[in-house]
């Protein structure tokens, strides 16, 4: 199960970076997306049914963490799709429909509060009842998918937890965009952008490859790789190549590949005496 799962992720990893990457609107990006989500999930339904799990440990596992990892994203990407398909014209309106989305999700997660956080400390005393199939809901909520009708496929919170965290990416997709909205051409930055910019005095190859060990990393969570560019754009004060896919495949090709995180690292180690 293990060997399929981590083959299947690695796949819609590659194909979905690569739509990140291309210089096309958020909203053809979350449809191509949602399609390659799709069809994934599709391929794992058809896995798990034929499938006989070891124990019911690996069959908690599954339905804890595989299953709502690739779901959520389904989720969150048909959900951008959405929003971008109904999003009105004017940054008021846009910052106040962008805004009602948002309480939605905290609303949502306040119904909730119980299970969500059971999840987030990573508590497991209830999993038998909530990640093994057929069991007895012992939720007052009930959610609705139209993946979910197959009992041999879905527990009683599998889904729970794909929203969970599919909310957690929507959240911070909202709250960038609204940060983002403009007037007149000009960009807005509220919510704790510095009063006065700070100049980026290296290269714009140097904070390049910092933003992309960033965005890999996930330091900043599920935010889209083309915003946390934009952001540390406007930020530092530079503008930078916007082939984003086109700058990622000249830092591969280098024979250092990371000169800059290098650097980095021996002027921390020499301020620590350690070098």
């Amino acid at each position: 199960m293990i060997h399929f799962t981590s083959c299947l992720k690695k796949e819609i990893d590659t194909k979905i970076e690569q739509i990140e990457y291309s210089e096309i609107s958020m909203m053809t990006k979350s449809l191509e997306a949602s399609h390659i989500l799709t069809e994934a999930f599709k391929q794992l339904k058809t896995f798990i049914l034929s499938y006989d799990f070891k124990d019911e440990e690996e069959e908690i596992f599954f339905f804890k963490d595989v299953k709502p990892k690739l779901c959520s994203r389904l989720i969150y990407y048909r959900k951008v799709y959405n929003i971008e398909m109904d999003r009105p014209t004017g940054t008021d309106k846009q910052r106040e429909y962008l805004s009602e989305i948002l309480e939605g999700i905290n609303k949502y997660n306040c119904k909730r509060l119980d299970f969500i956080r059971y999840y987030r400390s990573c508590s497991s005393h209830l999993d038998a009842f909530y990640f093994l199939r057929n069991k007895p809901d012992m939720e007052q909520y009930l959610e609705t998918f139209h993946h979910e009708f197959d009992s041999d496929f879905s527990t009683n919170c599998d889904f729970k937890v794909s929203k969970i965290l599919a909310n957690d990416m929507l959240s911070a997709y909202l709250m960038q965009e609204i940060e983002l909205l403009t007037d007149n051409g000009i960009k807005i930055f509220t919510n704790g952008f510095p009063a006065t910019k700070i100049t980026w005095m290296g290269s714009k190859a140097e904070l390049q490859e910092q933003i992309f060990s960033w965005d890999f990393a996930g330091t900043f969570g599920k935010v889209p790789q083309t915003q946390l560019f934009d952001y540390i754009q406007n930020v530092f004060n530079i503008q930078l190549d916007r082939n984003l896919s086109r700058s990622f495949d000249d830092l591969k090709i280098r024979n250092t590949p990371t000169p800059f995180l290098d650097k980095l690292r021996n002027a921390l180690l020499r301020r620590m005496g350690r070098k």
